[in-house]
């Protein structure tokens, strides 16, 4: 009941949560149920396409519920996200067994190819899927409690947070790409069978993974949603737009900031362990710095601070990027860049800022 009274005055939500439900239902139906002669018919590479669109579109949500609404300007999101991937590609690598290349029941295929004599011990655990997706949520959600704690307490801000937010990830990217550390170094994880004892190769399991995003994501909003309406979201918005007024009033910001960061690194996790099994690796790549500018850029492309508009340009970057990398693969980042200028030239307030302002007009 309280989400229906928060969605009544979020009309941009309800046509993004609703075309969210359309899309689950269509797209599927779509990709089994009608053949491949049909014109309707989804190939089952456009909808793990569409999935892991929706896995940054959680990303984005993510990057938005502490950006747009609580004023920090995260650039160091990717490393949650790749950290939750991990965990899930890890319970993956397990579920190999002796399929591998080399057919050890325990080792990973790279472990044996680098000599290791035994399981490491923090891969413990992760045959249980169960294990892995705590793992998933509690991995990111420590390193962000930690992180936090130390930046907030002494009370770091703007720029120099930003800055030191992407010096964690990109301590991270180097710490993974070293063999030694025992995720598979500069390849990473990949050669996944299946998933729950699902291949992943079956497009009924692609479906599955397709319509896990869209829930992810569906809940996500709506948590997000009940966070900024409640009484912490006003106190957060607050907090971004006069933090020292309101510490003088006498709330611990430093609290606030810590709960809402630890609760969007866990978010970013959860959109890490879905775009895994649908994109069949992970590696330190994903740890670069210059991912998770790029998640900033879509939240600022789509709309700050609406929740939607994190979600609507998360999904027209990652689309502009597919087209653009087919269309013209030598020039696509000149056109990417090109879009990104003229969006912040001339829709500072993103996408749906057009909106918002039809609304405010009638």
């Amino acid at each position: 009941m309280i989400l229906l009274k928060l969605l009544k005055s979020d009309r941009g939500g309800r046509f993004t949560l609703a075309l969210l439900a359309l899309t689950t239902l269509v797209v599927p139906i779509c990709n089994l149920l009608l053949p491949e002669s049909n014109p309707l018919h989804i190939s089952t590479y456009t909808m793990t396409l569409l999935g892991k669109y929706l896995c940054y579109a959680l990303l984005a949500l993510a990057v938005d519920l502490v950006w747009g609404y609580l004023g920090i300007l995260s650039l160091g999101h990717g490393a949650f996200f790749a950290l939750g991937g991990y965990a899930m590609g890890m319970y993956l690598m397990r579920q190999i067994g002796d399929r591998g290349m080399y057919g050890h029941p325990v080792l990973p295929d790279f472990m044996v190819f680098l000599n290791w004599e035994s399981l490491p011990w923090f891969w413990h655990g992760f045959n249980w899927f169960w294990f892995a997706m705590l793992m998933v949520v509690l991995v990111p959600g420590l390193l962000a409690m930690a992180f936090g704690w130390l930046a907030f307490r002494s009370r770091v801000t703007g720029v120099y947070l930003s800055i030191i937010t992407q010096a964690l990830t990109y301590a991270l990217l180097l710490a993974f790409f070293r063999n030694e550390m025992g995720f598979g170094g500069n390849n990473g994880l990949t050669d996944f069978k299946d998933i729950l004892g699902f291949s992943l190769q079956s497009d009924t399991t692609r479906a599955g993974l397709f319509i896990a995003s869209a829930i992810a994501l569906g809940f996500g909003y709506l948590s997000c949603l009940y966070i900024t309406r409640s009484r912490l979201g006003k106190i957060c918005t607050a907090i971004r737009d006069q933090e020292d007024r309101t510490r003088f009033i006498g709330y611990r910001v430093e609290h606030f900031k810590l709960w809402i960061f630890t609760f969007s690194a866990m978010l970013a996790g959860v959109a890490g362990a879905l775009y895994v099994p649908q994109v069949g690796i992970i590696n330190p790549g994903e740890f670069a710095p210059l991912a998770s500018i790029e998640i900033v850029i879509w939240v600022a492309v789509g709309g700050r601070a609406t929740l939607y508009g994190a979600v609507v340009g998360a999904l027209m970057v990652n689309y502009a990027k597919s087209y653009l990398t087919a269309a013209m693969p030598e020039a696509w980042l000149f056109a990417l860049g090109a879009l990104f200028v003229l969006v912040t030239l001339l829709l500072p307030r993103g996408v749906t800022g057009l909106l918002r302002k039809k609304e405010i007009n009638v």
